[in-house]
């Protein structure tokens, strides 16, 4: 190896370990299934008992049955009381929107993650691909430090840096203690310990939570009493290699969604003789503007070019990843596409999950433009007053 080679590699490696890297990319991945998340419990909280309630018709002993087969984690198994199910349901809508806002966003990652598994474990046939996308990253949001920018967490922690700035002498002290954390940690001990003597599945979601847990308090402690010593240093490099690979795993979970969905539609006939859009577009269930519907099936080029263009973009867009204007573009036409089929077909949360797992690739300086503009328009719209209480993007 030339010492050029290496020294690219050492670079690369100590960015890897001293960066947490894409935070406006984890960020907007956060706020994106977050609140695809909380608008779709908001929307059928009127049908919550019917989708994942005791009044379901998968009830709760076929629930159990099928969990003690398949080992999956759900919180709504340890009683079938109504009373749990609601509680679970508002823990899960309180956490969605404060993991969109990012305060705790350690904790509320693994309460929105508790959330999503047991709400769709308790019945998994109602769900569809878009349950499955918000599914999986829940998951993996866990381990990434989403939090660093658009968030609460952010911007408490750059008010703490510009108190310390401004005042040192009366900073050498320490930061005030945090009070909230222990508290919010302590009650989640709590609930972890008596969830793992109820459940008797998931055990590999339970020691997930456990690892987490016990992190975080390690990490407490040492923030607390060791701010800049070598374990606080070994913590933060951990905490960036596990955000790093989550990342990867996100990107890379992303690419495989789209090369399976585009390789299995290259080998069916429906996809072939363009019968497999046509069909939906026929079909009430799908068909929430039946004219436009009509409009787009009725011509034969029409289908054809929606077709084959989908199957190519889904195809070619993980090969694109390596050019990045040409990944700008599929990029593009892909959330258009999702869109479309939002509108079209009336899969709103399905377009919108996807749309968030795409914003995992969009280019960091459209992000902090559109950050910049979110700004001048809350500048606009709010008072000075309020203007200094919201989170700056």
């Amino acid at each position: 190896m030339t010492p050029s080679r290496g020294g690219r590699a050492a670079a690369a490696l100590q960015r890897i370990t001293a960066t947490a890297l894409g935070p406006y990319q984890s960020a907007v991945v956060r706020i994106g299934f977050a609140g695809v998340w909380l608008c779709f419990l908001l929307r059928e909280l009127p049908n919550r008992h019917e989708l994942y309630g005791p009044e379901g018709p998968w009830s709760w002993e076929l629930g159990r049955e099928l969990i003690s087969d398949n080992d999956s984690f759900t919180v709504l198994m340890w009683t079938d009381g109504s009373l749990w199910f609601e509680i679970v349901y508002a823990v899960s809508v309180l956490s969605s929107a404060l993991m969109m806002l990012g305060w705790r966003t350690r904790a509320m990652s693994a309460l929105f993650m508790v959330g999503v598994l047991s709400l769709q474990n308790r019945s998994i046939f109602m769900g569809d691909g878009g349950d499955n996308v918000i599914h999986l990253m829940a998951i993996y949001l866990v381990v990434t430090r989403c939090a660093q920018v658009w968030s609460l967490d952010a911007r408490c922690a750059r008010r703490r840096a510009e108190r310390a700035a401004d005042a040192p002498r009366a900073e050498s002290a320490g930061p005030p203690p945090d009070r909230t954390g222990p508290v919010l940690w302590s009650v989640l001990g709590f609930l972890l310990a008596t969830g793992s003597f109820l459940n008797q599945t998931g055990l590999s979601v339970l020691l997930l939570l456990w690892a987490l847990w016990i992190a975080q308090g390690l990490w407490w402690l040492v923030d607390r009493y060791a701010p800049g010593s070598q374990p606080r240093v070994l913590l933060d490099t951990a905490a960036n290699l596990l955000h790093n690979a989550g990342l990867l795993v996100i990107m890379a979970e992303v690419c495989l969604i789209y090369a399976t969905a585009g390789w299995y539609k290259v080998q069916g006939s429906r996809w072939q003789d363009g019968t497999a859009l046509y069909y939906p577009l026929k079909l009430d269930y799908f068909t929430p503007w039946p004219a436009l519907s009509d409009l787009l099936a009725s011509g034969g080029v029409m289908v054809m070019v929606l077709t084959y263009g989908t199957v190519i973009v889904q195809v070619a867009f993980p090969f694109t990843l390596f050019n990045r204007r040409v990944k700008n573009v599929l990029l593009v036409v892909m959330i258009a596409e999702h869109a479309a089929i939002a509108v079209v077909l009336g899969l709103p949360f399905f377009s919108l999950a996807m749309i968030a797992a795409d914003s995992v690739f969009l280019p960091t300086s459209f992000l902090v433009r559109l950050g910049a503009a979110v700004a001048r328009g809350r500048d606009r719209l709010l008072p000075a007053g309020d203007r200094a209480r919201a989170p700056a993007p």
